[in-house]
C-alpha cells in the first residue's frame, strides 16, 4: 500500500541571532511533513504493516526533502528526528507502525549514516493541533549540544482520518550550546551513543 498523501509542506527554520549574539553560520532546521490518509482510521486492525510500508516510503521522501531543503549533502546533516500526529478517528499505535519499524533506515540513507536511534513523538489531536519534533545527534545520542526539538503544524490538518508526519533534519545543533557533554569532534559514531 502507497501513502496517500493530501499535502506536502517543507518548513525551514534559520536561527541568525540568539541573547544578543550573531549566529555565524545560522543554526539551521528543515521539516518535510506530509498528511496522509490514514487507511486504518475509525477501525481496528490486527495487522498494522501497510503503515509500516507507507512508514518506509515516508522516511525516504521526507528525509531527502528536508536534506534538500537545507541545500547541503546528506554527510552535512547532524541531527535528525521524527513524529506523527494521528487525527481523532485514529489510534496512536497507527502512528507508531509509521515511525518504527521502518522509517528509520531510508531517514539514515537520506542523511548518510544516522548511526543513533531516530528521537520520535507521537499523539492524537485535530486540526491545527502543534507536535514537537524532538532532536538528537545522527551518529551519536550523548551529544547535548543537538538535543533540541522543531514545532509542525499544519492548519488544516490532520483531519479525523489522517495523520500528519514528519521528518526533521538539522545541519547543526542549538545556538551557543554550553552544557557539556560529548562535542561533535569527539563523535566516534560506532555504537550510536558516542
Amino acid at each position: 500500500m502507497s501513502a496517500k498523501i493530501r499535502k506536502l509542506m517543507i518548513q525551514v527554520e534559520e536561527v541568525r541571532q540568539e541573547a544578543d549574539k550573531d549566529i555565524v553560520p545560522p543554526v539551521r532546521k528543515a521539516a518535510a511533513v506530509a498528511v496522509i490518509e490514514n487507511p486504518f482510521a475509525g477501525r481496528y486492525v490486527e495487522d498494522l504493516t501497510p503503515l509500516m510500508d507507507i512508514g518506509e516510503e515516508l522516511g525516504d521522501l521526507l528525509g531527502r526533502r528536508a536534506v534538500a531543503a537545507l541545500d547541503i549533502q546528506p554527510a552535512q546533516a547532524e541531527s535528525y528526528g521524527k513524529a506523527a500526529l494521528v487525527g481523532e478517528a485514529g489510534e496512536l499505535e497507527h502512528a507508531a507502525a509509521i515511525l518504527h519499524p521502518k522509517l528509520g533506515k531510508p531517514l539514515r540513507l537520506a542523511v548518510e549514516k544516522g548511526a543513533a536511534l531516530v528521537p520520535s513523538a507521537k499523539k492524537r489531536g485535530g486540526l491545527g493541533t502543534p507536535i514537537d519534533v524532538p532532536l538528537g545527534h545522527k551518529d551519536a545520542a550523548f551529544v547535548r549540544s543537538h538535543f533540541d526539538a522543531m514545532e509542525v503544524r499544519i492548519p488544516d490538518a490532520p483531519r479525523a482520518n489522517e495523520i500528519l508526519v514528519a521528518v526533521v533534519v538539522t545541519d547543526s545543533g542549538r545556538p551557543l550550546p554550553r552544557v557539556g557533554g560529548l562535542q561533535v569532534s569527539e563523535i566516534e559514531g560506532k555504537d550510536g551513543l558516542r
